[in-house]
């Protein structure tokens, strides 16, 4: 991360994620209302831990990046003494966040074989200690977030907190669709942001007016010329997050509605004949009872 790609990537794959478990649990809910169940993944048939998988890949591409594949020397170590350098002290932030994704990766494929008890909610407890990492280093980051930059992160860690308390209610509330649709929803809301971030702090011809990019150790900042300037940013930042927030709850709104059409169809649709079956059934039944009856009266009479 600190660069247009490294928000970009962890970005999308944040978008695809928590869009990916909106769709299941919109999908799983949509059929078995009565009987839903939240999960924190979504096995598939063939393979069944490709989400976990991922996770485990994309988390380690990213700590690659951090720490090796983009530093300069190709390691993250001063090469005098073996200490951290002050420059790359996001670098490690940054590769812990994904270290503990792959921790709550791991163990949901480790507890998926051996099935212990409370399974369930210690997938969630990983998970939102997942989230609590990512806020904490977020919040205490070693980078200069103040001003432009410090009002994304800042606007970003709500989102999180959001993800992490909807994680936390999963383990007292599992079968309510609604905690599992806003967690999925807020983590690709953290995508959405991230890319926003990506483009708007990188990008020169967005740089909001009276602000400038410059170069701090080595990093691309944002600076404003004077605190009118600085304040228009700002705003712009708190503009863009609210509009974000409504276009995203009007897409889950109609996406909903659109999946509920295609599974909830189907489910009614199912108890609907078996409801048509239960009456020819009752039918078929009666008529053999009257024929039966109808039998016995004419052998009294004969």
């Amino acid at each position: 991360m600190g660069t247009l790609v490294g928000h970009i990537v962890p970005g999308f794959f944040f978008f695809a994620l928590g869009l990916w478990h909106l769709f299941n649990h919109i999908k799983v809910f949509s059929l078995h209302p009565k009987s839903y169940v939240s999960c924190t993944w979504f096995p598939l048939s063939k393979p069944r831990y490709l989400e976990p998988l991922v996770i485990i890949i994309a988390s380690s591409l990213s700590i690659s990046v951090e720490l090796f594949l983009g530093q300069k020397n190709h390691q993250p170590f001063d090469p005098n003494d073996g200490t951290i350098p002050s420059n790359h002290l996001h670098n490690f932030e940054h590769s812990c966040i994904s270290i503990t994704f792959i921790t709550y990766a791991a163990f949901a494929i480790i507890f998926d074989k051996t099935r212990p008890v409370a399974h369930r909610d210690f997938i969630n407890l990983i998970g939102a200690l997942a989230f609590a990492q990512q806020l904490f280093l977020f919040h205490f980051h070693s980078s200069d977030h103040t001003g432009v930059e410090g009002h994304y992160h800042l606007l970003l860690q709500l989102v999180v907190f959001v993800s992490l308390v909807t994680t936390l209610l999963g383990i007292a509330l599992p079968s309510s669709f609604l905690v599992s649709f806003v967690r999925s929803l807020s983590i690709s809301f953290q995508g959405i942001w991230l890319m926003s971030m990506a483009c708007m702090l990188w990008t020169p011809s967005l740089v909001p007016k009276d602000c400038f990019l410059h170069i701090e150790e080595g990093k691309h900042t944002i600076r404003c010329s004077s605190v009118k300037g600085l304040h228009r940013a700002l705003s712009l930042v708190n503009i863009q997050f609210s509009l974000f927030l409504v276009g995203v709850t009007i897409f889950a709104m109609w996406f909903y509605i659109f999946l509920q059409r295609i599974y909830g169809e189907k489910i009614e649709y199912s108890e609907l004949r078996t409801k048509e079956s239960k009456d020819i059934e009752i039918m078929m039944t009666m008529v053999e009872v009257h024929d039966t009856e109808s039998r016995n009266g004419v052998k009294s009479l004969a």
